[in-house]
């Protein structure tokens, strides 16, 4: 075996990094591949926005001409700057199921990290955000749009390498035909009335978009309190804003208003899931058809951001955005909620998700080691 740092101006190394998942988990009918054109705009160093600030390599493994794992070793200057700390990302770790591939691939990374002078190693992280996480508990059910999914032996194989965990997030699932208590709808009311709330919907996605500015802006401010935060670029910003309106129903985003100002937001989204595992990777020939046939018929909706302001918590607030989520999804014909990815450490939101039925399914996890 040997491991060998990618040439990301080539073609052929570009699309053996990104074609590797698509061997590994071949056959595996929880996994849900990217769009092959997506995977490869993350080591686009001449126009993704991350190499304009920050430095980046990929590893694969190989043995005899076949491919056994890979993996990114990232320095997010940014991330550093606002943290003060001195830490390298790994990121889109995938290998098969064999340690020694693994200690090589991270080796590699721990030398790598060393070189440019940094003291840890935080992941997986990707070229935007907390991009990346490791799915720990809930194997048997199939990915929802954008999370990662992974083989059960990564954990451990991680753990190897030395890292401890980081922080948890965890997914569950509700019916979407449950009825939420009638409490809400009461204290939604009397919020509405007694406080000057007001719900802010959308009717299209050309509105949306003159709002999504404001909206992505109060959603990293929302969560700013979060470990993996740091301010993004506005060529960062523009990136998330075309991939959230991408997946975006304008019926499935609300915000909760104070006067002018946005006190919290829902962000919903039809899990085309499905679609994508019919289009292996591709819009064409035939992708596009099973992409938009699955948004028509899909009975999953993914919930990745509910959210208030801490001013405007404990007066009832939340009431009003579990009430207006469920009365836009009894718009259309979804069966089953997931709710993504809530922080374990938050407790109040995973107290709000228990309390309007959520039950938990998944568990994805983010790890941290001292060089």
């Amino acid at each position: 075996m040997q491991v060998r740092k990618l040439d990301t101006a080539g073609k052929r190394d570009v699309r053996q990094f990104v074609a590797f998942p698509f061997t590994l988990y071949e056959g595996c009918t929880q996994w849900v591949p990217p769009l092959i054109s997506s995977a490869k705009q993350i080591l686009d160093r001449r126009n993704h926005p991350f190499y304009r600030h920050s430095p980046a390599d990929f590893f694969m493994v190989e043995s005899e001409g076949q491919t056994l794992g890979r993996m990114a070793m990232l320095i997010n200057r940014n991330y550093n700057a606002y943290r003060q700390t001195k830490a390298a990302f790994f990121g889109y770790f995938d290998v098969v199921d064999d340690i020694e591939v693994s200690r090589i691939l991270f080796e590699t990374g721990f030398a790598w990290a060393r070189s440019y002078g940094m003291n840890q190693i935080i992941g997986p992280r990707g070229v935007l955000g907390a991009d990346g996480s490791v799915l720990v508990e809930g194997f048997e059910h199939r990915a929802a749009l954008g999370i990662p999914y992974n083989y059960a032996y990564y954990d451990g194989f991680i753990k190897d390498a030395g890292f401890e965990k980081d922080a948890d997030y965890l997914s569950g699932h509700r019916p979407v035909r449950r009825r939420l208590a009638k409490r809400f709808y009461r204290i939604a009311e009397r919020v509405k009335a007694q406080r000057g709330f007001w719900i802010k919907t959308f009717k299209s996605k050309r509105e949306l978009r003159q709002w999504a500015p404001r909206i992505i802006e109060v959603h990293h401010e929302a969560f700013s309190q979060l470990h993996s935060y740091y301010p993004p670029t506005p060529a960062e910003l523009d990136l998330v804003t075309d991939t959230l309106l991408t997946i975006a129903h304008p019926k499935l985003v609300k915000l909760v208003m104070k006067d002018e100002s946005i006190a919290g937001f829902i962000f919903a989204y039809h899990d085309i899931s499905g679609g994508l595992q019919k289009a292996e990777g591709h819009l064409w020939p035939f992708g596009w058809y099973y992409i938009l046939q699955e948004r028509r018929h899909t009975p999953w909706v993914n919930v990745n951001a509910v959210g208030l302001f801490p001013a405007h918590r404990g007066v009832g607030a939340n009431a009003m955005l579990y009430a207006e989520l469920e009365k836009a999804l009894w718009d259309f014909e979804f069966e089953h909620l997931e709710m993504i990815q809530i922080d374990e450490a938050n407790t109040k939101s995973m107290a709000d998700m228990e309390n309007i039925g959520v039950s938990w399914t998944k568990r994805h996890r983010h790890y941290r080691r001292t060089l």
